[in-house]
Formats: structure tokens, sequence, C-alpha cells
């Protein structure tokens, strides 16, 4: 038995991959070869054309990730490329087809050549967008549906405070606010003005300048994509019965008691359907991605560089082009 999985191991395809065998600095980054991995029933094996790069990729790096992460491990989550096998009970997608969405639970394995990816975390790309394109939109869209709709469960006429508008995250949600016919007040910095009107935000706070609770009261709910301070403060300009949505950390329990308002914490849970809504706004040119920087995949180590501030920040999403 021992004799046979050695042989199959060495008659497998290798391929490279982006690895990390002990958690901390980008430097601890290691491009290496490994074999290809062959999918397991559900599974997907993605010929990777383009993976994105997130701040949950950082934070897995340096051994902060709030799911647990036995090492070694490869980064990355958010993919779009072709699928190159199936595994059993897989009949959503078929090989050739081309693809979007994220690799797993554990965001796990998309700095490669090839990834596994869950079925039940992958559509078909937008046909209106490139590999590149596609690859910015999982996680950050997903998130700011899931914030809106899912947690804070917005409707027609509602107003909602966006903190972080012009992140990635944050440029989905007006977008998304907007097209549901929500009241969004949204906080950016003085360069971001422009953008996020654009983008369709009614109100925007310049928060250089000026103090949101000045400027906004009895909102119907709050995504929070900023965290600390800013979370803090915005307890106060909720409506009783309000909601405080956050993506970034969990919000104290006690206060939103004291102002009578629900606050959660929530992680993405990027599915086959949302993925699909996602893709047909996009494709009727009703959302729009935005692009901050393309690296090779050989330059993962810099794009974390990015990510831990020791090299300038890109307005938009960082890719990796396989």
């Amino acid at each position: 038995m021992t004799t046979t999985t050695c042989q199959e191991k060495a008659n497998q395809p290798s391929m490279k991959a982006w690895r990390v065998h002990e958690f901390g600095p980008p430097e601890r980054m290691i491009f290496e070869t490994v074999s290809r991995p062959l999918p397991a029933a559900g599974e997907v094996l993605v010929k990777v054309h383009a993976a994105g790069v997130g701040p949950w990729d950082a934070w897995i790096r340096a051994g902060k990730s709030a799911l647990p992460q036995p090492l070694p491990l490869t980064l990355g989550s958010d993919l779009a490329g072709e699928v190159a096998t199936l595994g059993s009970g897989v009949s959503d997608v078929a090989v050739g087809d081309q693809v979007f969405g994220v690799t797993n639970t554990q965001f796990l394995g998309a700095y490669a050549e090839y990834a596994l990816a869950s079925a039940a975390m992958l559509a078909k790309k937008p046909s209106s967008l490139s590999y590149i394109e596609a690859a910015s939109v999982p996680v950050v869209a997903v998130t700011a549906w899931q914030g809106l709709f899912d947690y804070a469960r917005l409707e027609a006429g509602q107003m909602v405070v966006i903190h972080g508008a012009a992140g990635n995250v944050g440029a989905f949600a007006v977008q998304l606010a907007r097209r549901a016919h929500l009241r969004s007040v949204v906080t950016a910095s003085t360069k971001d003005i422009d953008y996020v009107r654009g983008l369709g935000a009614d109100k925007v706070v310049d928060y250089h300048t000026q103090r949101f609770e000045d400027q906004v009261r009895d909102a119907d709910a709050v995504l929070d994509l900023v965290g600390g301070e800013t979370q803090t403060r915005s307890f106060q300009i909720l409506r009783r019965g309000g909601k405080l949505i956050s993506t970034v950390s969990k919000p104290d329990q006690d206060r939103a008691k004291q102002h009578g308002v629900t606050a959660a914490f929530f992680l993405v849970d990027v599915t086959t359907d949302r993925l699909r809504q996602i893709a047909a706004l996009i494709d009727r040119g009703e959302l729009k991605t935005r692009i901050g920087a393309v690296l090779p995949l050989a330059d993962a180590r810099e794009a974390h560089m990015i990510l831990d501030g020791r090299r300038a920040q890109p307005q938009g999403k960082i890719i990796l082009s396989v």
C-alpha cells in the first residue's frame, strides 16, 4: 500500500505554490514546487489564471486568523480560472468552464498554478470580466451583500452608514445600496470623495474634516468596515432597534444594549447562488470592479509587503496573475 501511494505521488504532476511553514512576516512565504492536488468529492481542481489578495491572507500568514490554520499551508482564497478536473458528485460545472469564487471555508490554496475549490463556492465567471477582474470580486462583493441584506436586512428607503466606503468591500456596498434604493451615508477620505459619489453614495462625510456623529442621526444600520474608534462612535448614530454590522471586529454587546441596538460581527459565507447573482449584476453593468495592482504569481511576497504597509497601497484590489 505504501509503495503504491509513494509511486502515485511520484507520478503526480507538480506545480508552483506559495507556502507558509511557519507564521510570520512576508519573508516567511516560500514559493515552492509541490504536487498538484487531486479533487475529492464535491471539489474542483481549477487551473488558476488569477488570484485575489486580501487582508485576510495577511492575517492567515501572520497566524492571526479567526480560524485554526494548520501548517504548512498554501495561501489565497479568491480565484478565477478554468476547471481542470472534477471530483465526484460535481454537476454544476464542467471541465473547461471559466469559473470564479473561493477555494474553501479555510480561505486557503489559491496562490498556486492549480487550486482545489469547493464546487459550492464557485460559479461561472462573469462573461464581461477578464480573469484578473473576476478574481477581484468574490470575497469582497459577497461580504458587502451579506452585510447589507443578510445581516442588516435593509429594505428600500432605509438609511445605512457605510464606513470605509472607498475600500474594496465598501465600494461594492455603496453600489449595492444604490441598486436596492437604500439611502447611503458614507465615510471616506478627502481624496476619495468623488470616487464614492460616482459609485452612488447619497451623502459623503469626509472623515478628515468632519465627525460623522455631527452629520447623521437615526440610521437604520451601520456597516462597519473600519473597526476601532469608528465602530465605538457608531452606536450613537443608530436609531433604537438599529443594527451595527462589522466585518472587522466583534462589537461591544454592553454598549449595544445601552443604545438599544443589535450588533454583530460576521465572516463571509461565499456560495454559488450568491456568486451567480453578483455575476448577473456585473454582466448587466450594475456593479463595477476596481483593480489596484496586478503582480505576477512569483511576486506574491511583494503583494504581502503592500498588505503590511511596507509598500505604497494602491486604490483597488491587488491581483496575482498566474
